[in-house]
């Protein structure tokens, strides 16, 4: 059961946010399934090799569940479909939908950017994860973001 919705609003560079928030969840020992459309992971795959020279976080993209040695050893995981077997308890959701399966989960991140079409379908995800009973804590994204 999941144990808290966060969402973060009014994000100017959703990548980059993303990958700050990655390399947090990385250094803390945290392990972190992304889900968002194949073009965006495709993006953020390569913001997460460039965004700082000084850091690498180890990830895979994945549209299946991975080699088990592979998994184990990676942190954050990027995927385009539904949650692989063994995929880590918290959702980074960039997609503009509500995942429909949340059960695997034990907290869920929203980033929302700062472009319309974005904040509505965030909007929309908002009542769908209301209308489900679940608590939702916000963050207004600082103006760096």
């Amino acid at each position: 059961m999941i144990a808290e919705v966060e969402f973060h609003t009014g994000v100017a560079d959703k990548l980059g946010f993303t990958c700050r928030l990655l390399r947090k969840a990385y250094r803390k020992g945290s392990r972190v399934l992304v889900t968002a459309p194949a073009e965006l992971l495709g993006q953020l795959d390569r913001e997460l090799w460039v965004f700082d020279e000084r850091d690498f976080v180890p990830h895979l993209r994945t549209s299946g569940t991975p080699a088990a040695a592979l998994a184990a050893r990676t942190p954050i995981w990027l995927t385009d479909g539904r949650a692989p077997a063994g995929a880590p308890d918290v959702l980074v959701n960039l997609g503009a939908e509500a995942p429909d399966d949340l059960a695997p989960f034990t907290r869920v991140i929203e980033i929302v950017g700062a472009e319309p079409d974005d904040e509505q379908a965030g909007r929309q995800r908002w009542r769908t994860y209301k209308a489900r009973g679940l608590a939702i804590t916000h963050h207004a994204a600082a103006a760096r973001d």
